[in-house]
């Protein structure tokens, strides 16, 4: 069988995007908003209520997101965090819960070829990158900071 021309591959695409219903951006963006911001509400009540409890700010800060972690790998065990990411779309994806169910969804699906190179293997393939590329970020920030007035500065202090 012979391979598309260039030209009949464009307009196979165009004949595509003709048929194709229209993405509803603004819609999309709305649920985004909507999913996302309602997840980081809910961490934002929980970390209030631990500093409120009486824990220092980073204790109450590494407890909620610990919380949302197991919150975000049981809805992902439920399968209810498939329903939100169809619907929230990169606004249930963002948040440490998508991160959660990123390596949940992963460790599921892989666990029949075995611990170590099904579940071991493979549970970082797709959260891998983010933690890869969150870390260089982290380094580039620090030393942005470090080089122009230091993390006091960034964090209001002295």
């Amino acid at each position: 069988m012979a391979r598309a021309s260039k030209e009949q591959t464009q307009a196979y695409q165009k004949a595509v995007q003709r048929i194709l219903p229209p993405k509803p951006i603004a819609r999309n963006a709305l649920m985004a908003f909507l999913v996302g911001g309602s997840i980081c509400t809910a961490g934002q009540v929980v970390l209030n209520l631990l500093k409120n409890a009486g824990l220092p700010a980073t204790d109450a800060a590494s407890w909620t997101g610990a919380a949302f972690i197991l919150i975000g790998l049981f809805l992902t065990g439920l399968g209810v965090y498939d329903d939100l990411g169809r619907v929230g779309g990169m606004g249930a994806f963002l948040p440490i819960t998508g991160f959660a169910n990123s390596i949940g969804s992963a460790a599921m699906e892989f666990k029949r070829e075995g611990w170590v190179l099904g579940l071991g293997a493979r549970m970082f393939q797709i959260a891998g990158p983010v933690i890869v590329y969150g870390v260089a970020a982290a380094t580039v920030m620090a030393g942005l900071l470090t080089l122009f007035g230091g993390t006091r500065a960034a964090l209001g202090g002295p």
